[in-house]
C-alpha cells in the first residue's frame, strides 16, 4: 500500500488510502477479550489491519500490543486516555499525552517499532493537534466509512445492531476507504467482522496502513 492519499478530513487529516486498498482500523483497545478474538479472525483470513490504541490500555495489556505487532498489523497512537477535547488542552499536556502513549507502545514492542499514525479521540483534529502529531513523525488519520458500531441506541437488540453495522459498511465502502471500527468494549463488532471479512476480501484488497 502506498502512503495515505490526499482526501482530507478535519484539519487536513487523511480520510482515504492512496490507492485502491481498503484499510480496516480498530480504535480504543487493546481489549482483553475482544482484541484477541479480532486478531484470530484477521489471522484466519490473512488480513492486516491498523490498531489505534489508547495509551493507558497499552500500559495495562502490553502482551496484546506485542501480539498485534507480531501479527504484522499497523500501530497507531489514539492518545493516552481518549479525551475528546484533547485539542483544547494545554500544549504541554498534549505533547506529554502523545509522547507518553508512544513510549508505552515502544515499551511493549521495542523502540524500533514504527508508529506512523495518530487518530484524535472522536476524530476531533485541529491544525495544532495535527502539527504536533507531524512533529512526532505521525500522519493524522480520519476515516471515510463510519458504521457507528459503538452506538447501540438505534437498534432493538444485538442482532439488529450487527445487521445495521454490516449494512452500513457494505453501503459506504469503496476502493481506498479507511473504515472506522472499535475493538474495545464492542463484542458485536467482532461478530460483524467474522461475517464481513470474507465478503470484503471478495470485493477489496485489505491492508494495514503503510509503515514505510
Amino acid at each position: 500500500m502506498r502512503p495515505p492519499g490526499t482526501d482530507h478530513g478535519p484539519a487536513n487529516s487523511v480520510t482515504r488510502t492512496a490507492g485502491t486498498e481498503v484499510a480496516l482500523t480498530f480504535d480504543d483497545g487493546p481489549d482483553p477479550i475482544n482484541t484477541p478474538a479480532l486478531l484470530q479472525i484477521l489471522r484466519e483470513n490473512n488480513v492486516k489491519a491498523t490498531f489505534c490504541m489508547v495509551g493507558f490500555r497499552v500500559r495495562d495489556r502490553p502482551d496484546l500490543v506485542r501480539q498485534i505487532y507480531a501479527d504484522g498489523h499497523t500501530l497507531c497512537n489514539h492518545s493516552w486516555q481518549h479525551l475528546t477535547d484533547l485539542a483544547k488542552r494545554d500544549p504541554a499536556y498534549i505533547d506529554w499525552d502523545l509522547r507518553h502513549t508512544n513510549d508505552m507502545i515502544h515499551a511493549a514492542v521495542g523502540a524500533d517499532a514504527p508508529i506512523k499514525y495518530f487518530r484524535a479521540p472522536g476524530g476531533n483534529f485541529t491544525p495544532s493537534l495535527v502539527a504536533k502529531a507531524t512533529e512526532l513523525g505521525m500522519s493524522s488519520i480520519y476515516w471515510d466509512v463510519d458504521p457507528r458500531d459503538w452506538d447501540h441506541k438505534p437498534d432493538s437488540n444485538h442482532s439488529a445492531h450487527i445487521a445495521r453495522v454490516i449494512s452500513q459498511i457494505k453501503s459506504q465502502i469503496r476502493q481506498g476507504s479507511i473504515v472506522l471500527s472499535h475493538d474495545n468494549g464492542q463484542p458485536d463488532t467482532i461478530v460483524v467482522y467474522r461475517t464481513l471479512i470474507p465478503w470484503l476480501k471478495q470485493h477489496f484488497t485489505l491492508e494495514g496502513l503503510p509503515t514505510t
